[in-house]
């Protein structure tokens, strides 16, 4: 469980005030069709990130060693750092609506996530858990809890959210995964 709560809260909180939440608040005002923008994310955030948490598993079971766990806990700390700039997201990288709220979310939420922090971050917890399900599921899960509320609230929320604390607390999150990982592969308890 461990796996699904840490994948959850990591994702969660990297996704508050990322460009894929900048992209759910700019559909959501475009279509004003909550629904279908929801199931778009749903299903393009589970074939992103189930792709990425195997990825993931897949490198750790064969580069089992603790250089690569080292490796494992730096990515988790790089990724404190690139939590702390915020992302923005330009018009020209807006989709055009020519599909509907459903396939335009799909393909623009698959696309925009790809390389985003959440993406690399459930890469990084495919290898340091090694289950493909549950990071899949916790990671699913929290673009669903930092994004549902988006599409809902929108520019209400942006302007009530202080999203500095935000990214300085995933930032901390992030960190403090990173630093207990490192410590795991140094053999430091454990």
């Amino acid at each position: 469980m461990e796996a699904l709560f840490t994948s959850t809260a990591v994702v969660a909180l990297a996704e508050i005030g990322d460009k894929t939440q900048l992209l759910a608040i700019l559909l959501a005002t475009r279509f004003n069709k909550p629904v279908p923008i929801i199931f778009g994310i749903l299903f393009a955030t589970l074939a992103n990130h189930a792709l990425a948490a195997l990825l993931g598993a897949s490198a750790a079971s064969f580069l089992d060693s603790p250089v690569f766990r080292y490796a494992i806990g730096l990515s988790f700390i790089a990724m404190a750092a690139w939590t702390l700039v915020p992302d923005k997201l330009d018009d020209d990288e807006a989709p055009k609506p020519r599909f509907g709220a459903f396939l335009t979310t799909l393909v623009a939420f698959f696309l925009v996530e790809m390389g985003d922090k959440t993406q690399v971050a459930t890469i990084a917890l495919g290898a340091q858990y090694h289950s493909v399900l549950l990071v899949t599921t916790g990671t699913t899960l929290g673009m669903m809890i930092a994004n549902v509320p988006a599409i809902f609230l929108g520019h209400e929320l942006l302007k009530r959210v202080n999203l500095d604390t935000v990214r300085k607390v995933a930032a901390v999150l992030f960190l403090v995964i990173g630093i207990w990982v490192l410590i795991q592969a140094a053999g430091l308890f454990g």
